[in-house]
């Protein structure tokens, strides 16, 4: 399966992170508990996240349901996005309207901001994740990474372009499932977040 990390300010505040490491807010904290009692009675063979610590203050709530260490990789760490990373959308659009532009056309040979392009980083998603599959065939692996890895996932799953426009949801702390077979990945459940029902941005975490 795969997770998006909590909540963190700067989701809130739509600034974009990339690699900049943040941590979780309050609600994302109580978010991640959440998910946890949600899997608490799911076998999991293992579980994986991104190095960044939002991504990781995630997967440790879900391991430690199950008594399991998590597993980092830095290769599940969202899009470089380079000078982009702390800036919000508006802040983007009005310091550099053309490169602006070329991101909302998912240009997939971009450098978004001096970043990565949209085909490097579907293929490092991609990858990493095919590598973590092959190493527990038959297994049910947690991997808690970020929007942009998840996207890339979906994409690939559906037969989706990298260019076609985004139209399903990458909610926070949600459990996405997918199937890795030798022929690729299909996709059997997205974006389930009942198990945040009733939670608010005043909510936090005991």
């Amino acid at each position: 399966m795969l997770i998006r990390h909590g909540e963190t300010l700067w989701n809130r505040a739509t600034r974009i992170q990339g690699h900049t490491d943040i941590p979780l807010s309050p609600l994302g904290l109580s978010q991640a508990r959440r998910l946890a009692q949600a899997l608490a009675d799911e076998p999991l063979d293992a579980v994986y996240a991104s190095d960044l610590t939002r991504a990781l203050q995630t997967a440790e709530a879900v391991a430690q349901a199950h008594g399991r260490k998590v597993v980092t990789d830095a290769a599940l760490r969202e899009r470089a996005f380079g000078r982009f990373e702390g800036l919000s959308w508006d802040e983007i659009n009005e310091r550099y309207p053309d490169e602006a532009l070329r991101w909302r056309r998912r240009d997939p040979d971009h450098p978004v901001g001096g970043g990565e392009s949209l085909q490097a980083f579907s293929a490092r998603c991609h990858t990493a994740v095919k590598r973590i599959c092959d190493s527990h065939p038959g297994g049910n692996i947690a991997v808690v990474a970020h929007g942009g890895v998840l996207d890339c996932l979906y994409r690939a799953a559906t037969r989706v372009t990298l260019q076609a426009p985004r139209s399903w949801q990458l909610g926070n702390a949600s459990i996405n499932r997918l199937l890795a077979t030798s022929e690729g990945f299909s996709l059997i459940g997205w974006n389930d977040d009942r198990h945040l029902a009733g939670l608010g941005a005043d909510d936090i975490a005991a």
